[in-house]
């Protein structure tokens, strides 16, 4: 089954789930063991916008938190470079897209991969691992989808519809670092902006998933603490879980 980009935009909402994973994982040079501090990512990478207040939804703001992850520097230099090395060859042979059906994203190619070469196989086990460790997640899909974002591209705001995935996403984001904002579905003001720098990975899951929709800023709009953010060509690397039976 192909996975198109945004033929899984729909908002769904589900209760969030709460995770506790501790877990050592390993590659040719890297060792890493995995606990609650570490798999919940660096918080210093999340920042509410203005509009929403600091004792506004308090509770909202822990959910998500939590489920909203950003593990920076997952891969390292050497295991970037052998994913890129991989996939170049499939991405030359590609134009990039600005004329989505619904204008949903603009400036991409894509393409999924089910099979790697033993070193990125090894990069992709440990997403896994990370990411898909409790059985209360599910099963990661079989295919990994990567998405070419040209510099000049962005993502609209959107929710992954849940006919194609179920409730965890994990990107690598390779090449280039860029800005995510997340915006309730329901109460707009509600936001918050995550630096998905290079070489790192995001986790969404439970009320980041579900409750809120997200979107990658174009460069016009790319900007980290009031500082404008370069945006140059990334290519996210994405293993979702599978979708939940009921809803396909």
């Amino acid at each position: 089954m192909r996975l198109p980009t945004f033929r899984i935009l729909r908002s769904l909402k589900f209760k969030p789930v709460r995770y506790h994973i501790s877990r050592t994982f390993s590659s040719d040079n890297v060792q890493t063991k995995i606990n609650e501090e570490k798999l919940a990512g660096d918080p210093s990478l999340i920042e509410f916008l203005p509009s929403w207040k600091e004792d506004e939804e308090v509770e909202l703001r822990a959910r998500v938190t939590r489920d909203m992850q950003v593990l920076p520097d997952f891969v390292t230099e050497e295991e970037e470079a052998s994913l890129l090395a991989e996939l170049e060859p499939v991405l030359k042979r590609m134009r990039y897209e600005f004329d989505h059906w619904d204008n949903a994203i603009q400036g991409f190619r894509e393409t999924e991969r089910s099979t790697w070469n033993e070193a990125n196989s090894k990069v992709l086990a440990r997403v896994r691992d990370v990411a898909f460790a409790s059985p209360a997640v599910g099963e990661p899909l079989p295919h990994t989808h990567v998405l070419d974002l040209a510099a000049a591209g962005f993502i609209k705001p959107h929710v992954d519809a849940v006919r194609f995935c179920g409730g965890v996403i994990a990107g690598l984001c390779l090449a280039s670092g860029a800005v995510m904002r997340l915006r309730h579905e329901q109460h707009q003001h509600l936001a918050l902006d995550a630096l998905i720098d290079r070489r790192c990975l995001y986790i969404m899951r439970g009320t980041a998933r579900y409750d809120f929709n997200h979107a990658v800023l174009g460069g016009e709009e790319s900007a980290w603490r009031g500082q404008k953010l370069p945006r140059r060509r990334r290519i996210a690397v994405i293993t979702r879980s599978k979708p939940d039976k009921h809803e396909q």
